[in-house]
């Protein structure tokens, strides 16, 4: 009989999250806590033992090992840590990286200390999603503001003059623009200046109603709120329906090659998602072994998905579909900074975290989302065979030809 073995899991002592900058704040020296959990009846956790930068520490008859970590470089150190049971087993050897920060004032009354854990046994808030995979750690004291999540939705809310929002919203029928010149709608249903005032408070109305929902899946997910509604804006406009001229579909605008590499490389999402559309035995064996037929109509069910198009719905869009594909985005947005790792560790040796700052990695996971992972690949190689560093100033010259629509749209992103 295969019986559940024990595990160990990591955690901090007295220190507070901060959620909108993905990291944790101490006002005493941190306390890093592990704990074994053992599952079996009438069985405990009989010592706890590890390595903390090499050195061994090690905690006998107890299942929770406590001490303070002293401050690290930018890089942080690497922990290793199990449990034994008295069952006689123990668990398996589990990693971490810790970083410890001291934010000094000026006023020692007021020190504190960042401190940013890095492990898949990590019980405090998620971590920003992509650090784990990438093995690097946000900037110290949190993320650029466009890589974050705020505490409330209202942070989120914007009131951009979104020029196809408002078009859609005339043709629609949710603005009464009739006293406007042509309605006001320009030859190619291209909104005027009048009808972009008419509209201007229903734009601004709808384009924060999916603010809730965003915070919602970042919390769930790890993407940052904010990158996901830059996102949307960027993509569609958050008009959710088919962009008609080439068929990207919802408030993202997912692709046939975009719904590839969320089911290729989000595992876990193809576990969800596959059963949903095909019979569970046909998804046991993930994406990539499925036949070519089997994996067309998996992306096609992916971007229908995301498709709010509703001809018989109001205003042509069924906004239930819409709330449902946000959690796509977030999901595709991971599947793409996996594949973001790989490209960087097949063309430089080195994994993400060892080659790019946590902020370029996400740069250049846009990248790979607009542009694919061909064009971020061969940025990355011209730059590295030119001995540059990889950061999006050095990387972003070398996107040429039809990748080079990929610089003003990570840029307007991550403005």
């Amino acid at each position: 009989m295969q019986l559940a073995p024990a595990s160990a899991w990591i955690a901090l002592d007295d220190c507070e999250p901060v959620l909108s900058k993905s990291t944790n704040i101490c006002e005493t020296k941190p306390t890093l806590v592990i704990t074994g959990t053992e599952p079996l009846p009438n069985e405990t956790i009989i010592r706890i033992e590890g390595t903390y930068d090499g050195e061994p520490f090690s905690c006998a008859d107890t299942d929770t090992c406590k001490f303070h970590v002293p401050e690290t470089d930018e890089d942080g150190v690497a922990v290793e840590f199990w449990s034994y049971s008295s069952y006689g087993d123990s668990s398996s050897v589990y990693n971490a990286q810790v970083r410890v920060k001291l934010a000094d004032e000026g006023d020692p009354d007021q020190r504190y200390w960042y401190v940013d854990v890095l492990s898949s046994q990590w019980q405090g808030p998620a971590v920003a999603t992509c650090s784990d995979a990438w093995g690097v750690f946000p900037p110290v004291g949190g993320p650029p503001q466009w890589l974050s999540t705020p505490k409330q939705s209202e942070e989120l809310s914007s009131d951009i003059p979104y020029t196809y929002l408002a078009a859609n919203l005339i043709r629609q029928g949710a603005v009464d623009a009739s006293a406007c010149p042509d309605g006001g709608l320009a030859v190619g249903n291209i909104v005027n200046q009048c009808g972009l005032e008419k509209s201007r408070n229903a734009v601004n109305e709808w384009q924060d109603q999916f603010d809730v929902l965003i915070l919602d899946t970042a919390k769930e997910t790890g993407v940052p709120a904010r990158l996901i509604k830059n996102l949307f804006a960027r993509e569609s406009q958050f008009w959710p329906g088919i962009y008609q001229v080439i068929g990207d579909a919802g408030l993202g605008q997912l692709t046939e090659y975009g719904a590839d590499t969320t089911l290729f490389w989000n595992r876990s999402f193809f576990n969800q998602f596959c059963p949903l559309v095909m019979e569970a035995e046909v998804c046991g064996d993930g994406y990539m072994h499925l036949d070519e037929e089997t994996q067309i109509a998996l992306r096609h069910a992916l971007v229908g998905s995301v498709n709010a198009t509703c001809e018989t719905c109001p205003l042509g869009l069924d906004l239930t579909q819409a709330d449902f594909s946000v959690g796509v985005f977030a999901h595709t947005m991971i599947a793409n900074c996996e594949q973001t790792g790989q490209v960087i560790y097949n063309y430089t040796g080195k994994t993400a975290g060892e080659a790019a700052s946590y902020e370029d990695l996400w740069k250049f996971t846009l990248v790979n989302y607009n542009a694919g992972g061909g064009c971020l690949a061969e940025a990355v190689t011209n730059a590295q065979g030119r001995n540059l560093e990889l950061t999006w100033e050095n990387v972003s010259p070398y996107l040429k030809g039809v990748c080079s629509v990929a610089v003003d749209y990570v840029n307007d992103i991550s403005q």
